[in-house]
């Protein structure tokens, strides 16, 4: 159910996939902004992530017509829940005279969004805010890196530096 805070919704009913493989896309965009979520969806190699793209450009034109003074860089996806749709049952031919029942699934997408009070942080201060911390991790990771010797490497090498033979039988060279 949709809640009071929410600016517009739409909402597509039978969709012709099953509700598992829609909640997919679904939980990619939900609680980010609508540009950002339309970009997600454009990139996203599912077949539904096209008819759920469509239904947000729907929801962001009942936004603007629902309301004149409403900011569309404000807006984000406040709402979004996938639920099951009723199943045609078809029939398949199967050996022997048989029969397996083929469930063709369908569902209901809905998506409700919301006005942000202030427009959120730019995405190239938390891009920042993340490299710093990336380059922080490599530093600890090339530090580790160095410090550490490889197993076996050690055993093999001093048998050689005395002529022994290795565990694998032969005599290893210099």
């Amino acid at each position: 159910m949709l809640s009071q805070d929410v600016v517009a919704s739409a909402t597509l009913r039978y969709l012709g996939t099953s509700a598992q493989k829609a909640r997919l896309v679904v939980d990619l965009i939900r609680g980010r902004d609508v540009g950002e979520a339309a970009a997600t969806l454009r990139y996203t190699h599912k077949a539904v992530a096209v008819d759920i793209g469509r239904l947000l450009d729907s929801a962001v034109a009942n936004a603007r017509q629902k309301g004149q003074d409403i900011d569309v860089d404000r807006l984000y996806i406040h709402t979004a829940f996938v639920n099951g749709g009723p199943m045609l049952k078809r029939i398949q031919p199967a050996p022997m005279g048989r029969a397996f029942r083929i469930l063709k699934r369908m569902c209901h997408v809905t998506i409700g969004l919301g006005e942000r009070k202030t427009p959120q942080a730019a995405p190239a201060a938390r891009a920042q805010g993340g490299a710093a911390a990336e380059a922080a991790g490599r530093k600890a990771g090339a530090r580790r890196a160095r410090t550490r010797k490889a197993p076996g490497r050690a055993k093999a090498g001093a048998a050689a530096a005395k002529g022994r033979r290795t565990s694998g039988g032969r005599k290893k060279k210099a």
